[in-house]
């Protein structure tokens, strides 16, 4: 059984996870590579809300933490500050897990092909906000979950993995997000695991996409 999250081992890449609530992707993650041996380590948990939930939950699975509020900084500036501190952790790889707030275009170039998200919809359909809400109001048979790699475009990197959830009859949008929160903690930890992988053998991200 992998050990609990700290310090990087080697032959792991080295993950930083970036989230402004509560962290249950993260805690995927994290679950994920403790049940046994996988390519990456989670190393660094960093906000832009120095109250989220999600840093609590690092702590206590001994993730190292870092917050500042982005409030009255300037979005270059605030990523210059979040870049300072992934690059201190040695993040070789960044994480997406629930961060509302958009990344600026340096700070994506700066880390190009590097950096994942998990989006709740099945892109290219509903990129952004009240993805749940827009699948329900379309009549869509299925909603879901994709994991990306994260460009300057809003959600309109390469797709690496998706999940797809039946909608239901009487499914609202909470509801619906209930169910695709799910697959979301099923699907994030094996698209992170692969990608690592990747990473860690040189290999493009995309190379084992069908």
């Amino acid at each position: 059984m992998a050990e609990p999250d700290g310090p990087a081992q080697a032959g792991r890449v080295r993950v930083g996870v970036l989230l402004s609530g509560r962290g249950t992707n993260m805690a995927a993650l994290s679950e994920y590579r403790r049940r046994q041996e996988r390519s990456y380590d989670l190393v660094l948990a960093a906000s832009n809300v120095p109250e989220a939930r999600g840093l609590v939950v690092a702590r206590t699975l001994g993730i190292k933490t870092w917050a500042k509020s982005h409030k009255g900084i300037a979005r270059e500036e605030f990523d210059a500050l979040l870049d300072a501190e992934l690059r201190k952790h040695g993040v070789e790889l960044i994480a997406l897990a629930g961060y509302m707030r958009l990344l600026s275009p340096g700070f994506i170039r700066s880390w190009q092909g590097r950096i994942v998200n998990i989006h709740p919809s099945l892109l290219p359909l509903y990129k952004g906000l009240d993805t749940h809400a827009r699948a329900l109001a379309a009549g869509d048979q299925w909603a879901g979950c994709s994991v990306h790699i994260v460009t300057e475009a809003l959600d309109d990197g390469p797709v690496l993995a998706q999940a797809k959830v039946k909608i239901r009859e009487r499914d609202t949008a909470e509801t619906l997000a209930a169910r695709v929160l799910e697959e979301e903690h099923k699907l994030y930890p094996q698209a992170l695991d692969a990608f690592a992988a990747r990473f860690r053998d040189g290999l493009a991200p995309e190379a084992d996409l069908a």
